[in-house]
């Protein structure tokens, strides 16, 4: 991609309005745009991110056997009423001319379950897991802290449904796993735990996968021994006390939940009648678990910690581009032959052939977009047949020879 054609632009200055870091550098460094109170326009580089995350993602839950659907998110009033959600004050209503009531997807329990009716009747047909990526729409009275608390918002759901509560055991774990590999592959391995929460009517406990930083809006009490963590809500019920080994000198910590899991066991498949027969043929309700990441609060996440004073900077998985090419005054016919090699290498590439632009103000918006890799040619650099290389992450700079540029990307 060649800066110069790129349709977002980054800004000198933050947003005065927004509070939060993920809104400031997101919105400053091109990313997003915001249209309103937690309803925010993904530009190129932001649809790049989302992209990469959705990416990783879709392999982790492909892995795990997830198959991919996309399901409506307009849902008739009727369906809801079955399971006496359709009161909640979270889902948006709205009428059709004749007068009919719709809601808009908050979640996809009661849209799933019917139509997985229709293709499971006997414990032959079980287990298998349904995922998808659709937009929610969420009457969020909170709406703030930028990209981590949306009214419109795109998630992973995932639903699994399962003969017994042992299968469904076996499979909430294998979702345990993928979900961490998520997030280290997301750059938040270090700060991320497991944690327990209220898990409702039907189980103890439900699980939530809390990422330690300053912005969080939950407080977690976390065993440095187990590395488990317990939710504020439930913190008194275990006395204070890690539930895995009984430490009581527990870490108070802030955090933004990314992800969570929940056996939702028979509390959809009953009302809805999703029910198998067994090998006796005796009627049976399904089992399920939902399990869901929130891939604009991830993005979010990842923007609170990866940045410093000068702005964002992205773990290598997830990054729009993996080097930012940058020619200066001189070097430009240099630059634009070093632009094609690296993609005819695959080498993906943010080319800033600006020539309106200074060498500070090109450094200070690498700086600001993020990109993990710096590569600079200028006259100075091609007196030695080189490029300067900069991490993102790191204040010292090299040279490098053009011809071994090649190897190094490898």
């Amino acid at each position: 991609m060649r800066q110069s054609l790129l349709f977002s632009k980054t800004t000198k200055e933050a947003p005065k309005e927004e509070a939060s870091v993920n809104a400031q550098l997101l919105i400053q460094a091109g990313f997003v745009d915001k249209l309103m109170a937690g309803v925010y326009s993904y530009l190129p580089l932001g649809l790049l991110v989302l992209k990469k995350i959705e990416g990783i993602i879709r392999q982790e839950m492909d892995r795990i056997g997830g198959q991919e659907v996309f399901l409506p998110a307009l849902h008739p009033r009727a369906i809801w009423q079955q399971t006496k959600r359709w009161e909640y004050p979270e889902m948006f209503k709205l009428k059709n001319r004749e007068g009919k009531e719709f809601g808009l997807g908050w979640t996809h329990e009661e849209i799933i379950t019917p139509l997985a009716r229709k293709f499971i009747s006997s414990y032959k047909d079980l287990p298998v897991s349904i995922y998808q990526f659709q937009n929610k729409f969420r009457d969020e009275l909170r709406a703030k802290s930028g990209l981590l608390r949306g009214v419109e918002f795109l998630m992973k759901d995932l639903y699994s449904f399962h003969r017994d509560e042992k299968d469904l055991d076996q499979y909430h774990e294998k979702v345990k796993a993928a979900y961490f590999r998520i997030f280290r592959r997301a750059g938040l391995k270090k700060e991320t735990y497991l944690t327990l929460a209220a898990g409702g009517t039907f189980s103890k406990y439900s699980y939530e996968f809390q990422t330690v930083t300053p912005a969080g809006e939950d407080t977690i009490y976390l065993c440095p021994k187990c590395e488990l963590a317990v939710n504020k809500e439930i913190i008194e019920e275990e006395k204070f006390t890690c539930p895995e080994c009984g430490n009581k000198k527990l870490a108070i910590k802030k955090t933004i939940e990314v992800g969570n899991i929940f056996k939702l066991k028979n509390k959809f498949s009953g009302p809805l009648n999703l029910v198998f027969k067994d090998k006796d043929g005796k009627e049976k309700d399904v089992f399920m678990g939902c399990y869901g990441i929130g891939l604009g609060r991830l993005l979010g996440t990842i923007a609170e910690i990866h940045h410093d004073d000068r702005g964002l900077l992205w773990p290598e998985e997830i990054s729009p581009f993996r080097v930012h090419l940058i020619s200066l005054s001189g070097a430009e016919k240099e630059g634009e032959k070093l632009y094609r090699d690296l993609l005819e290498q695959n080498v993906t590439v943010l080319y800033d052939d600006r020539a309106d632009k200074s060498a500070g103000e090109k450094f200070a918006e690498a700086d600001l977009i993020g990109i993990p890799l710096r590569m600079v040619v200028s006259e100075r650099t091609l007196q030695k047949n080189c490029v300067e290389l900069k991490k993102r992450a790191e204040r010292k700079t090299k040279l490098m020879k053009i011809k071994e540029i090649k190897k190094c990307l490898n």
